[in-house]
């Protein structure tokens, strides 16, 4: 009898614990203060750096919030209830600070608890604009900047959906698209269903990736029909024009001379394959007052194309106004009908047509990789991107739009992972459209902006980069111990910037600079937000695999922990693994050790208050060079990354080689449990929302572009699920219940759960209602600090 009880006991407590019936939780105080600071204010500049705006952003949002009514479609998430998307950051309170007269103020006039977004300059930055965000509306409000005294411009309520929801014409004139007048009532969902769904192929190969949130059903389509429509209307100080029919618009751009407007809609046919960026569109030039000029382009349904990264649409795309021209429009049209294994001398063709656009177009440029994007100048100079995805290759060329016949000139060709050799990205500024173009200096030299990555770590540039030779000459760079990094380029020649300083405990402040007569203005003083991490000891770790790449990881230790005195501590080991095309890519430092510690809600640095040594962003390279495919050996490749690490923090004095947890978010998910299957080096393991059956991604993840057809084995071997009964630390998997990331469904984690639980392993699978790939509410966040400290006391400290 007494056996019997046992066993009950035994039985009714298993049962208890795999499906504990909780509420949500809270993490320990030292977590729960780090988790609730307020997040750090937004900055923007005025072009001329006499105006700075700081914004104070919105904490979590509650799980009440995060629970009203929502539709998923056709890769969106919106509330039907506002005609915006369901899940958004927002602003809630703007300063103005005006620099040279060394004043600061608040907006005023706002309503209580307002939710800002969308805050966007005027042409001549006299004033801003922003959409106040409501239960059952968002609209258009206005704020002047000498004043700071703010007024809604119009009670119509926008459409935030499918398209920009505003867009200055010029100070006096915005564009915005609005719910239209005459919508009414929402389609009603039917009890009943009136037959089938449906769906066909015609044996024409349509490879895709598992996205989510499709459209489903007739009734989904009805919906798109009802909330993605808008009309354009013209909001001015002399009222309201409405200039087009209802519609879903995509685009709405006026051109820089403000006389035309480039106006994109998609429509049906619908697909429940892909999402609302690959819908039939009609590409179309307006006059500004809504009367029709030309349509430039009718695409159909986007739903069949090639395989591989490269792929794109066989039809035109990327339309877009030349910054610098009056009105020119320009797109984007493949010459290998999207396919990247066809052998063809060039990939894509960049179009231009200039108004009136009744000649036909002209041929600027030729791209020999797939078209990546243009930086304009003036109508002697642009520069033009190409890439290659599959071996991770990136080049920048000039050219000089005025003699479309002249060959590109490269001046940038690199792997698009050697950061030691990023050049960085060209200074732009503003020409008499107000439109943003690249700044040159009478000397035929860009200023770039870079990280400035180094062996030494991080440490951001401001140089000249000569148009004519590719020298660089950097001007400014970033020292020790800051790490500092130019935020705003105020007056180019001049060489007068805002700089963004921080230090491991002096939170981002802003600098005036004027880098030639080396002075120096403070412009902020933000206090440190989280005071508890101040004596946080910060290093980066520097060490070898065994096959020889350089690998790293940046160290966090216990105020006032000293391994002689204290012993070893326990470790969490945060990871995300990454795919290269070159070792010595691979092996290049990563991150400073002078940048701020600042903990934000996934960071696994929480737990340096609770005596662990925290191992974040440590090194997960997987190389493949040449024809090898880096994801042939990612299991071995795996090992030896986690292995390294493993000696170098125990090889240290500092961590307990048998007091070890690794984890990780998504991809790092993936990489954790497949540690555990592979390995004995942990003690447990913590997956947040990651895929652990490849076959239910049949068609390609990360950067695999094989599909499971081709490599099955492949598939097969870097599949943790495959290797369930092989799991035998605890494992800790979290998951959104709402994810909408590719490829990382939540039947992900409830199989691999089920896997491990029916081969005898630890495992412990918590479900996060209303959240998506990344978490959102503050009651799950903090339940999910809660469980992942539970765990980590539970199987590791101890």
């Amino acid at each position: 009898m007494r056996k019997l009880i046992l066993s009950l006991s035994l039985f009714i407590t298993f049962r208890a614990y795999a499906q504990d019936a909780l509420k949500y939780q809270t993490p320990p105080e030292s977590i729960l203060q780090l988790a609730m600071a307020a997040p750090p204010p937004q900055t923007d500049f005025s072009s001329k750096g006499d105006v700075m705006l700081v914004m104070d952003r919105a904490t979590f949002p509650t799980i009440e919030e995060l629970s009203q009514p929502e539709y998923r479609l056709a890769g969106l998430r919106i509330n039907p209830a506002n005609f915006g998307p369901s899940r958004g950051s927002y602003v809630t309170a703007i300063r103005v600070k005006d620099i040279k007269g060394n004043k600061e103020y608040a907006v005023s006039g706002l309503p209580a608890n307002a939710r800002i977004s969308h805050v966007n300059w005027s042409p001549t930055q006299k004033s801003i604009a922003f959409t106040i965000t409501n239960y059952n509306s968002i609209t258009l409000w206005k704020a002047d900047i000498a004043t700071g005294a703010a007024s809604q411009l119009s009670s119509r309520r926008l459409n935030d959906i499918a398209g920009p929801v505003f867009t200055w014409i010029d100070d006096n004139r915005i564009l915005v698209l609005a719910v239209p007048a005459a919508i009414g009532n929402a389609p009603e969902k039917p009890l009943t269903p009136e037959g089938p769904t449906v769906q066909q192929t015609s044996g024409k190969a349509a490879p895709a990736a598992t996205f989510q949130d499709m459209l489903k059903n007739p009734y989904d389509e009805k919906l798109v029909d009802y909330y993605f429509q808008s009309e354009p209307v013209i909001i001015s100080n002399n009222g309201e024009q409405v200039i087009g029919k209802a519609a879903i618009y995509t685009t709405a751009a006026p051109s820089p001379d403000k006389q035309y407007l480039l106006v994109e809609s998609l429509h049906r046919p619908y697909s429940y394959l892909v999402g609302a960026d690959r819908f039939p569109t009609e590409t179309e030039i307006w006059k500004i007052n809504g009367e029709p000029v030309k349509k430039i382009a009718s695409n159909p349904l986007d739903e069949v194309r090639p395989k591989g990264f490269d792929a794109t649409s066989n039809y035109p795309r990327h339309f877009s106004w030349r910054n610098d021209a009056a009105a020119t429009i320009w797109w984007v049209q493949a010459l290998d009908g999207g396919d990247p294994k066809k052998d063809v001398p060039f990939r894509d063709v960049v179009n231009v047509l200039p108004a009136p656009f009744t000649a036909d177009p002209t041929a600027l440029v030729k791209t020999v990789n797939r078209f990546a994007g243009i930086s304009w100048a003036n109508s002697q100079l642009a520069l033009v991107s190409d890439a290659n995805s599959t071996q991770q290759k990136t080049k920048v060329s000039r050219i000089d739009p005025s003699h479309p016949e002249q060959a590109p000139v490269t001046i940038i060709d690199r792997s698009e992972n050697d950061r030691y050799n990023d050049p960085g990205n060209p200074v732009m500024v503003k020409n008499q459209y107000n439109w943003s173009v690249l700044y040159v200096s009478p000397a035929h030299e860009l200023l770039m902006t870079a990280p400035g990555a180094s062996p030494e770590g991080d440490r951001p540039f401001l140089s000249a980069f000569n148009l004519d030779n590719s020298k660089q000459r950097i001007l400014w760079r970033s020292q020790a111990p800051y790490y500092e990094q130019v935020a705003s380029v105020i007056d180019p020649a001049k060489l007068v910037v805002v700089v963004a300083r921080e230090s491991v405990t002096s939170p981002v402040n802003y600098y005036l600079q004027d880098l030639k007569k080396k002075t120096s203005v403070a412009l902020t003083a933000f206090p440190h937000p989280q005071p508890q991490l101040k004596g946080v000891q910060k290093q980066l770790l520097k060490y070898k695999r065994k096959d020889g790449v350089d690998l790293t990881a940046m160290l966090y230790l216990p105020e006032g922990y000293d391994p002689a005195k204290d012993g070893r501590l326990p470790v969490l080991m945060w990871a995300y693994p990454r795919e290269y095309k070159s070792a010595s890519d691979a092996a290049q430092v990563r991150g400073s050790a002078y940048r701020f510690t600042r903990v934000n809600y996934g960071s696994p640095i929480f737990w340096v208050t609770r005596g662990f040594a925290i191992m974040d962003a440590t090194e997960m390279p997987i190389v493949g060079e040449g024809d090898k495919e880096p994801n042939d050996t990612f299991i071995e490749q795996l090992v030896m990354n986690a292995d390294a690490a493993v000696n170098k923090i125990t090889e240290m004095g500092v961590g307990d080689k048998d007091r070890i947890a690794v984890g990780g978010h998504s991809y790092g998910a993936f990489m954790t449990s497949n540690l555990l299957a592979h390995t004995n080096l942990f003690k447990a393991g913590i997956s947040r929302s990651g895929a652990y059956n490849r076959t239910l991604t049949p068609f390609g993840f990360q950067n695999e572009q094989r599909t499971y057809w081709q490599a099955p084995e492949v598939y097969y071997k870097m599949s943790p699920f495959s290797y369930a009964d092989k799991i035998k630390a605890p494992i800790l998997m979290i998951h959104g219940e709402a994810d909408n990331n590719s490829g990382t469904f939540p039947i992900q984690s409830e199989r691999l759960y089920n896997a491990i639980k029916g081969n005898g392993g630890t495992a412990r699978l918590v479900f996060l209602p209303q959240e998506s790939h990344g978490y959102a509410a503050k009651e799950s966040i903090l339940h999910m600090l809660w469980e992942m400290d539970e765990w980590l006391m539970k199987y590791v400290k101890p």
